[in-house]
């Protein structure tokens, strides 16, 4: 049997023991799309969850730090990478882990990015999880095309900011997620408004509404919109996500709110 067919088989049995894939994407860069896919992680493993959150931005792989996790991964007597774990039991992998130093490019084109991704599901020992998050870069490139076709069963969660030239760019990940017949589970809108710690009115850095708006106009699920939180941005930057004071009161319960839609969408549509 030749050795791609023996990985087929593996990456199959890989993603058979995990019952829900979702690829977290966005149309266009900065629209936090990583911090969002690790807080959603985060969200479901404290919820008891088993999780698992793959890093397939292979260029700019960024959820390690987020996390703040590094250093080399531990492998197992028949040579499977162990992913790095949380105290809350999320298993993490990233390009990073493999790389060294942070700054050190990977300059792949994507034949090599596709077997990258392969390789995270096929050599790395996920075991049984309810639920793997996978971040891919912004767009609609080699890393999500990848994981269409080699994660059987993977869904989209898209996530976008309010203001229209982020709207018009998701616009694109939700036409290629039905060109290459990925169900999309819903949208997220992210820096969204916050309440003033002064006088406590709306703020709406980025606008508003345009998450919500989009998701309806395209007929998809609207998870929930997650408001700017200068707090939470100072825990990316520092590899404090994981922490319970990563973030304020106000972004807490919307994060929660959008981990509950996705609860609920999941267990609906597998049922």
């Amino acid at each position: 049997m030749k050795k791609n067919k023996i990985q087929d088989l593996v990456v199959k049995r890989t993603s058979d023991r995990i019952s829900h894939k979702l690829l977290v994407m966005s149309g266009k860069g900065g629209v936090g799309k990583s911090s969002v896919a690790a807080c959603l992680a985060l969200g479901l493993a404290d919820r008891r969850f088993r999780v698992g959150l793959l890093d397939v931005d292979l260029h700019g792989p960024s959820i390690a730090g987020i996390m703040g996790l590094s250093g080399a991964l531990q492998m197992t007597e028949d040579r499977f990478a162990l992913p790095h774990q949380t105290a809350s039991g999320l298993k993490v992998m990233s390009m990073q882990f493999l790389l060294g130093a942070a700054d050190r490019p990977v300059i792949w084109r994507g034949p090599a990015k596709t077997a990258a991704i392969r390789q995270f599901m096929a050599d790395v020992q996920w075991g049984d999880l309810d639920f793997l998050l996978i971040d891919s870069p912004p767009g609609t490139g080699d890393e999500p095309l990848a994981v269409a076709r080699n994660i059987a069963g993977a869904r989209a969660v898209i996530v976008t900011t309010p203001q229209q030239v982020a709207i018009d760019d998701v616009k694109r990940s939700i036409r290629f997620c039905r060109t290459v017949s990925m169900p999309i589970l819903g949208l997220i809108e992210n820096m969204g408004p916050f309440a003033c710690p002064f006088c406590g009115r709306p703020v709406e850095i980025f606008k508003s509404g345009g998450g919500q708006w989009l998701a309806k106009e395209e007929g998809i699920e609207f998870l929930g919109s997650l408001p700017f939180d200068p707090k939470f941005v100072e825990a990316c930057d520092a590899g404090r996500l994981a922490e319970e004071t990563a973030y304020g009161a106000e972004f807490a319960d919307a994060l929660s709110t959008c981990v509950d839609r996705v609860v609920e969408l999941t267990e609906t549509k597998s049922a």
